[in-house]
């Protein structure tokens, strides 16, 4: 699905903080990720970085219509600081690129959600004669946790660390072979959220046709373990969060002709997770990806997809949720850039048990967002934007709707 990010400052964590977060389906999946970065790929070497930006928000913890705020305000300001380093470095066919960032946030009202965060991050891609390659990728990040579906004023740090190994083989010109395993660690600050503590381990193998017109398509085969050390609040009685997934996937990347690409992954999901329902689901999951760029300074983007994903939330765990994005580029002219994208997204939890109303779990969220880039200079970049973010709210698990806006604007430089 696309990029998330916590929703309490949406523009805030786009152009400030050094926090992505990373989903391990899809990047086993072989979905490109967009890891933090200060700018347009760095030349080669070893470069400083540094960013200050502010922003603010007229509704910063996600507050429901009609319930009290606290402490009687819904907005806040905020700034953030950054620096770090940027690697990018290739040795004959090896390539290593990393980042090791820290930023402060401080907050005009809320100053009990001051925060300093991480972001260390390196990937290796490497190759060994002409049939071996593949790539090695380790993460740490500690941001803000989303206040979306959790109603806290509190500070809710969450941290990720990520081990990701992956292996192709080519077995014939047009050919391959690719096997992968990764590790993703959540764990959260605020006692009251550590059942949203996790470990999720995934393994998969891929069978890929790579055709000579640059096209491809492949057969993946994944499992997917996830294991809740602690249980939630909603009853402590039933059985953790604990699940297995299996897949067996099409993977698609088709060059539709001119500036088109199409992009799939989809085919059948099987989901067991003994402390809901049946105990287990299956069907249909995947996602669908299409850029337009014709020759010109307008690019297009469209993605639709059908995915289970966690929720930080004291009464579910998980979610299926069904979206779809729009997104459009314009190179106004050498130096500015404006972008803009919305996302509705339907999410369908799954109850523990039958109980009134258990048949009608779902909410909405929907987004907007426009930005603004200045290349100032080859390495300087000012960035100004607007977002927008509502949830429809669902009264059955008592989470209302609620609409927020925020503008931000930064500033960075790479040395």
């Amino acid at each position: 699905m696309p990029r998330s990010v916590p929703s309490f400052v949406p523009s805030f964590v786009v152009a400030f903080a050094p926090a992505r977060r990373f989903r391990l389906l899809a990047a086993l999946g072989g979905i490109l990720l967009t890891a933090s970065a200060p700018a347009a790929e760095p030349e080669e070497g070893v470069h400083l970085y540094g960013g200050i930006g502010w922003a603010h928000d007229d509704n910063l913890l996600r507050i429901a219509d009609g319930e009290q705020p606290f402490a009687g305000r819904r907005s806040d300001s905020y700034r953030t600081g950054e620096a770090g380093v940027v690697v990018n470095k290739r040795i004959s066919r090896q390539r290593l690129a990393a980042t090791a960032k820290v930023s402060k946030v401080r907050f005009d009202h809320f100053d009990q959600l001051d925060y300093e965060g991480r972001d260390v991050q390196a990937t290796w891609n490497w190759a060994v004669g002409n049939k071996l390659e593949g790539r090695a990728e380790a993460l740490y990040v500690q941001t803000l946790a989303p206040y979306t579906d959790f109603r806290s004023d509190q500070r809710n740090l969450r941290r990720q660390r990520r081990q990701l190994f992956d292996a192709g083989y080519r077995l014939h010109p047009s050919w391959k072979l690719r096997a992968g395993a990764a590790r993703d660690k959540y764990t959260y600050e605020l006692q009251v959220q550590r059942y949203n503590d996790r470990t999720e381990k995934a393994f998969e193998a891929e069978l890929l046709y790579q055709p000579k017109s640059g096209s491809s398509v492949g057969l993946v085969a994944r499992r997917v373990k996830g294991e809740y050390p602690y249980r939630r609040p909603f009853n402590p009685l039933v059985a953790s969060d604990d699940f297995t997934q299996d897949e067996l996937k099409a993977r698609v990347h088709w060059l539709a002709g001119g500036a088109t690409t199409l992009q799939a992954l989809a085919g059948y999901v099987r989901r067991r997770q003994p402390s809901y329902g049946e105990g287990s689901t299956s069907g249909f999951n995947g996602r669908l990806n299409a850029s337009y760029a014709p020759v010109g300074k307008l690019g297009y983007t469209a993605a639709v997809w059908r995915e289970f994903a966690p929720i930080e939330s004291p009464s579910v765990s998980t979610t299926l949720n069904k979206g779809a994005s729009i997104g459009a580029t314009w190179d106004a002219s050498a130096k500015v850039k404006l972008e803009a994208s919305a996302v509705y997204e339907r999410r369908a939890y799954s109850a523990r048990f039958v109980f009134p109303g258990s048949d009608d779990l779902d909410d909405a969220i929907r987004s907007a967002r426009l930005n603004a880039t200045w290349q100032a200079r080859p390495k300087i970049k000012v960035v100004a934007g607007y977002a927008y973010q509502a949830r429809s709210g669902s009264p059955v698990l008592g989470t209302g709707r609620f609409d927020a806006n925020s503008v931000q604007v930064s500033a960075n430089v790479l040395f």
